[in-house]
């Protein structure tokens, strides 16, 4: 239970963002990263990963290594540590993410693996700050862990439907969710949660009275740029998407992307 917990920890870590300044990446770091492979090579069956350093950058507290391993080529992430290139590293308790934007290294990662460096190699400040029982990264990963869903009783909501062509409530954008999708919607509801800066974006829930808790067809999740407060009443319009799996439970069967807010 340990190991789950501090490998959800660190990918929600990695997910939010460093509050640290990330150091300069030259443009030699840059040119070798884009041409490292990224294929999936998911860990061993006990959440292992073993492979030979072929290159290590170092951004935001965090060291990421692109591995030779017995299945390929694979990128993994773990806190900042002391890694040379031309070693051999194991990354233990090891989970695999799709589509991972670091904001940091300001690059996107088709595949990576994040884990904890095996042998106790972590290193400096990072070292230093690492809490490793369990309560403590419990409550590291407690802020982000539902994001995918709102909050079980958000009391009475009676909101008014936004106005123009392309305006649906909530239950209206689940209903018709097949021919909505990739298309761009505006909905009218009161914000019931907020999570800021979490994977480059800032993520809402909106209600509008529409839809019921049972049929699970009165919450819609929108991410964006913009900000919001719990409590307000806002319009967004965003584009419709279906089925997307962000990893680490971040699944929507339906969900606003790039939206914008009018308050």
């Amino acid at each position: 239970m340990q190991q789950v917990v501090a490998t959800l920890a660190a990918l929600l870590a990695f997910g939010c963002g460093s509050q640290a300044a990330p150091p300069p990446v030259d443009s030699a770091s840059r040119s070798a990263a884009a041409q490292g492979t990224n294929r999936a090579a998911p860990p061993q069956a006990d959440g292992s990963l073993t492979g030979t350093v072929l290159e290590t950058m170092d951004s935001g507290g965090y060291t990421y290594v692109r591995l030779q391993t017995s299945g390929g080529e694979v990128w993994a992430a773990v806190r900042q540590a002391a890694v040379e290139k031309g070693s051999r590293v194991t990354v233990v308790n090891g989970m695999t993410m799709t589509g991972f934007e670091s904001k940091t290294l300001n690059r996107t990662f088709e595949h990576i693996v994040f884990g904890s460096l095996g042998g106790g190699a972590a290193s400096g400040a990072a070292a230093a700050g690492a809490r490793t029982d369990s309560q403590a990264l419990a409550g590291l990963a407690a802020p982000h862990a539902g994001v995918a869903s709102g909050p079980a009783d958000a009391g009475e909501i009676d909101v008014k439907r936004a106005e123009g062509k392309d305006a649906r409530t909530v239950a209206e954008i689940f209903a018709g969710k097949a021919s909505l999708k990739d298309t761009r919607v505006s909905v009218r509801g009161k914000v019931v949660k907020y999570n800021p800066d979490i994977m480059g974006r800032n993520w809402i829930h909106l209600r509008d009275g529409s839809g019921s808790r049972d049929k699970k067809d009165d919450d819609i999740t929108v991410t964006t740029t913009e900000t919001a407060a719990v409590g307000e009443v806002v319009v967004v319009r965003g584009t419709v998407h279906l089925d997307r799996d962000f990893g680490a439970g971040y699944a929507y069967p339906v969900i606003l992307e790039d939206a914008q807010i009018t308050k």
